[in-house]
């Protein structure tokens, strides 16, 4: 019997979260380089180890068993051979996949069942050599074994096609699922964010729509929908039905992403914010201009800056403008609820990545899960071969319980939360660090995979094995002297000057304004002739 353990501690995640990431799918026509792109963040605090995993032949008659988060276990049928993989994000044949929960109804979740969102990941990945076969083998083991987790959105990408992937449970004791998968067009990006996104679909586009057959006749019998009175079918209206806590919660960040993908759509704010009648957002856009790998990376990062919901102004942003929130992100007041914004970029990441996958180069070359642990914000980005036959050691190791230096998710933590002492300032510091280093490697990539082209099979699989190792080394150990420049420049609220000299740095004079219009100017006024020629500490 073999035991699949790679998604233990997505288990963890989602016992901890389970409500809280965001994908960005980008298509071949929609990049400069042909590439098809999937940008996923994994919003969770808990230390995520990346591995590899090779490919596998296993006997006639093998099975796999596997544990749902409620302790139901259960055994599947195992195939002859699975394929290589890196983590849960690519593998050998540069699928790649991704996920954000979008829970819909709660009646809906099939607890009696044993496989997980994350188990059926994994398997795609070890089964699929295509994104519709990725489809296929997680639809087909629902059918048999039926589904244990509540609504997901799956991104799931190849070298010339994207998809997302829709898929909902029947309640306990059920079976099978109910679930809706649509082909992105060449051309176009995409996105979802903790809500289901596929509307309406057409019912016979095999080529580019593919549904269970229970999908209407489900919601039917439930009574969720009612053809005679309800008008066109849309399974997320069906199956995840929108309130304005959700749709503030999850369709801002879809909304910002398509925004600054395609400002001349001029999208309107009115959806996300719940307005009565307000036009939605469609589950795919075609961008102003083709998107590069850096251009990912950015609409990764986002505090929704220069819009009205900007995270770093006002005065929950303090003096230095700071974005990041801490949970719960809703809260009372009197009889109101509030709630802060949910950003892109939120402090609470595990890790994220930007799968990339093209058909014009060899699968161990053309695949790369360009990797990077905390806040999208502050982290820095290299690139992981899906050939690869190791990954970086600061990246596979570490304890939640326990600070290390050896770590990257510990060495990125310090970094960031001491920005937050003084984000506007450290934050320009640190964004400059990455950028300076994210931008080194994507100059080099073309000359990098060039040389590996030249190469045989195992050699160009240990070459670019080595040049991962030696980015994700560098990226760590920059951090490393980052962290300590950062304490070391500012502390006990000065900032050191070019010479060393600590400078009294104090606040920007909007904060001292704030101060004085909440406060009243009695409270810090001294008299005219008051006057002061030393200040001792």
């Amino acid at each position: 019997m073999r035991f699949i353990l790679g998604f233990i501690l997505i288990a963890i995640l989602h016992l901890q979260t389970g409500y809280a990431c965001t994908n960005l799918i980008v298509t071949r026509g929609a990049s400069t380089n042909g590439s098809t792109m999937l940008g996923y963040t994994n919003d969770a605090e808990y230390i995520y180890r990346i591995f590899t995993r090779s490919a596998m032949d296993y006997p006639a008659g093998d099975s796999v068993e596997f544990t749902s988060r409620y302790g139901i276990k259960g055994k599947i049928a195992q195939v002859r051979h699975t394929y290589g993989i890196i983590g849960f994000h690519m593998n050998e044949y540069q699928v790649a996949i991704g996920e954000t929960t979008f829970t819909g109804r709660l009646e809906l979740w099939n607890k009696s069942a044993f496989l997980e969102y994350w188990h059926l990941m994994e398997l795609a990945l070890l089964r699929a050599k295509t994104a519709r076969e990725a489809i296929k083998v997680i639809t087909d083991l629902v059918e048999q074994y039926g589904y244990a987790s509540e609504g997901e959105s799956i991104s799931i990408i190849d070298p010339n096609e994207a998809w997302i992937l829709e898929i909902v449970g029947t309640g306990t004791g059920g079976k099978g699922a109910v679930w809706v998968a649509m082909r992105i067009p060449d051309g176009a990006v995409s996105a979802h964010a903790n809500r289901a996104r596929i509307g309406e679909f057409p019912l016979n586009d095999p080529q580019n729509c593919l549904y269970s057959k229970n999908v209407i006749r489900f919601a039917t019998e439930k009574g969720y929908y009612d053809p005679k009175k309800d008008g066109v079918f849309r399974f997320n209206d069906v199956y995840c039905p929108a309130t304005p806590a959700t749709l503030r919660y999850c369709e801002t960040r879809v909304w910002s992403m398509f925004r600054r993908a395609a400002p001349s759509l001029n999208l309107s704010p009115d959806y996300h914010r719940g307005v009565k009648g307000a036009e939605r957002y469609p589950l795919w856009i075609f961008p102003d201009k083709p998107l590069g790998l850096q251009d990912v990376f950015e609409l990764l990062r986002d505090h929704y800056e220069g819009t009205p919901f900007d995270l770093t102004v006002g005065v929950a942003a303090g003096p230095f403008g700071n974005p990041n929130r801490n949970r719960p992100l809703q809260w009372k007041a009197d009889t109101l609820t509030c709630a802060w914004e949910r950003p892109i970029s939120t402090f609470n990441t595990a890790f994220s990545f930007v799968a990339q996958a093209r058909n014009q180069l060899p699968n161990e070359i053309g695949g790369v899960v360009w990797f990077g642990v905390d806040d999208t914000w502050f982290t820095c980005y290299f690139p992981i071969y899906c050939h690869n036959a190791s990954v970086p050691h600061a990246f596979a190791s570490g304890s939640l319980r326990k600070f290390s230096w050896e770590s990257a998710w510990w060495v990125f933590n310090i970094v960031s939360n001491y920005a937050n002492l003084r984000f506007s300032d450290i934050s320009a510091e640190v964004r400059q660090k990455q950028s300076e280093i994210e931008s080194v490697f994507l100059v080099r990539q073309d000359s990098i995979e060039n040389m590996a082209l030249n190469l045989q099979y195992k050699d160009r699989v240990n070459f670019l094995t080595d040049y991962s190792t030696a980015c994700g080394d560098f990226v760590v150990d920059q951090w490393r002297n980052l962290a300590l420049y950062l304490f070391t420049k500012y502390n006990d609220g000065y900032v050191k000057d070019a010479t060393g000299v600590p400078v009294e740095a104090g606040y920007p004079v909007d904060y001292y304004n704030k101060v004085i219009e909440f406060e009243g100017v009695e409270r810090y006024s001294l008299p005219e002739d008051f006057q002061v020629k030393h200040q001792p500490y």
